[in-house]
Formats: C-alpha cells, sequence, structure tokens
C-alpha cells in the first residue's frame, strides 16, 4: 500500500524555512523530525480492535470483514484529519530511509490483517475465527508499535528487533 514512485532529491531545508515547516507540522500533530502522523495508526488500531472482540463475540468476525486496507495518502484523503493535505505533503517529503521502514511494517501489517480476512471468510467455526483474530492481535500490535517508534523518531535497531520476531 505503500508508494513505489521514484522519489525527487530532496530539498532540504534550513533556517528559518526549516522551523516554520516544523512549526506546521508540530501543529498539525505530525512530528516534524520525521514528518508522519500518529493518525495512520488508527487505520491499525481500528482493525486491531475488532479483531479484539471476536473471542467474546465472534459475530464480529463480520464487523473486520469490512475492514479494507488504506494508503497513507487514502487514509488521510479520507478522513477528517484537519491538516490532511499537510500530512499527505510531509509524508512525500519524508526522509527515504524513515519512510521505507515505515512503509516496510504498515505493508507488513496490511499483508496479516488482508490474510486474517481472506482466511475468516474461508471458514466456518467460530472456533477457528477467534484463533485467527487472536493470532492476528498477537502479530499486529507489536508492529503497530513499532510504526509508534517510527512516527517518533524511534531508533532503527528497536524495528529491526520487532521485524525479527
Amino acid at each position: 500500500m505503500s508508494s513505489t514512485a521514484t522519489q525527487p532529491a530532496r530539498h532540504v531545508q534550513t533556517g528559518p524555512e526549516a522551523a516554520a515547516w516544523a512549526e506546521r507540522l508540530r501543529v498539525a500533530n505530525i512530528n516534524p523530525r520525521t514528518g508522519l502522523a500518529t493518525d495512520y495508526l488508527n487505520h491499525f488500531n481500528e482493525a486491531v480492535m475488532l479483531l479484539e472482540m471476536v473471542p467474546d463475540m465472534p459475530e464480529c468476525a463480520e464487523d473486520f470483514l469490512t475492514w479494507s486496507p488504506l494508503s497513507y495518502a487514502e487514509h488521510f484523503t479520507a478522513s477528517n484529519f484537519k491538516a490532511r493535505d499537510l500530512a499527505i505533503e510531509a509524508y512525500e517529503k519524508a526522509d527515504p530511509n524513515v519512510r521505507a521502514q515505515f512503509d516496510h511494517i504498515t505493508d507488513t501489517m496490511t499483508s496479516i490483517l488482508t490474510a486474517v480476512g481472506s482466511a475468516m471468510r474461508e471458514v466456518e467455526k467460530d472456533t477457528t475465527r477467534v484463533r485467527l483474530a487472536e493470532q492476528a492481535t498477537l502479530w499486529v500490535k507489536p508492529l503497530i508499535a513499532a510504526c509508534g517508534g517510527i512516527i517518533n523518531g524511534g531508533a532503527e535497531a528497536d524495528v529491526d528487533t520487532i521485524m525479527a520476531n
């Protein structure tokens, strides 16, 4: 769900220009260091919340099956986030290495959630759906935390550790 387009050379802002850009991002709840917003994680948190309901209410699996993957830009375009255009612009201007790490993890979460949805559609037993929901939650929650770390400028080593497990 990430952008695979070749990125132009980044213009590194300095001085007052950089300070003004950083302040715009900060006010909009976008991390000025990374150019990423935690609001995108709500997309994945929603799926996890629905999956966490399945063990107690197996009929909630149907609600989870309505979840569909959205790219970062798609999420903000469809959201009520006040600075959605700025969020998309900042993502596009983000350091390519930071964005690649972020996109790798969000792509992994999307793959897991999509595969679990496909599997849930194939099975008829609630007990199997419960197991799928529980396993997906165990896989996705640490990835959401890793994305939060990237958004907030966390260390690459932490992401590597999480992705290896």
